[in-house]
């Protein structure tokens, strides 16, 4: 396996940043097809995937989500060429006999919506964070919050679905005037162990 150069772990590590303010530069659909093909890459738990992504950029569909974002998040959100629902699939075992037909995984779900849940937001999770990597390699910027009411978008974006939002990652190109000096890290001592 390639080891990426130092260039390409700045871009996706080192120095990409969590952006709160946005150029008036649009993201293309066919930029969120690809974004999508790379992210669906990433590996969940027995293939599931359970992640479902909703692109909104539309004034509708930014008005819709409006009345669920607190106030910190709100100018920003709405500046932001794209915002992503990144929400879990309640319904993902039924997808299994095609996404993992190596075994009836659909079988260790039945009946038991604890798993369900606790699979779907864990993977989903993974999967939100693939969609961050990909955008940063694709030459977007990104800022995922989780400052808002779930309840609301639920109702707004997924009524009558099996869907439920997870997180929200705002897309397109940084405004680098609008970002926080960077704040620390752990060190390998406080937050890891070799055991």
């Amino acid at each position: 396996m390639t080891i990426l150069d130092s260039e390409a772990l700045d871009v996706l590590f080192r120095k990409a940043r969590t952006h709160n303010g946005w150029l008036d530069k649009p993201v293309a659909p066919a930029q969120l097809h690809e974004l999508y093909d790379l992210t669906k890459m990433g590996p969940t738990s027995a293939n599931s995937s359970p992640a479902r992504f909703v692109f909104v950029t539309s004034a509708a569909g930014k008005e819709k989500l409006r009345a669920a974002l607190s106030a910190g998040n709100l100018e920003k959100t709405m500046a932001a060429p794209v915002t992503v629902i990144v929400a879990m699939d309640l319904a993902f075992p039924e997808h299994l006999p095609r996404l993992f037909p190596q075994t009836d995984a659909r079988s260790w779900f039945a009946g038991n919506d604890e798993l369900i849940r606790s699979t779907a937001l864990r993977n989903s999770s993974l999967q939100g964070a693939y969609l961050i990597l990909a955008a940063r390699a694709l030459g977007l910027d990104a800022g995922p919050m989780s400052g808002f009411d779930i309840a609301k978008v639920n109702a707004a974006f997924f009524a009558g679905t099996t869907y439920h939002a997870n997180f929200l990652v705002n897309l397109g190109y940084g405004d680098p005037s609008k970002l926080y000096e960077r704040n620390p890290r752990l060190t390998f001592e406080e937050a890891a162990q070799i055991v």
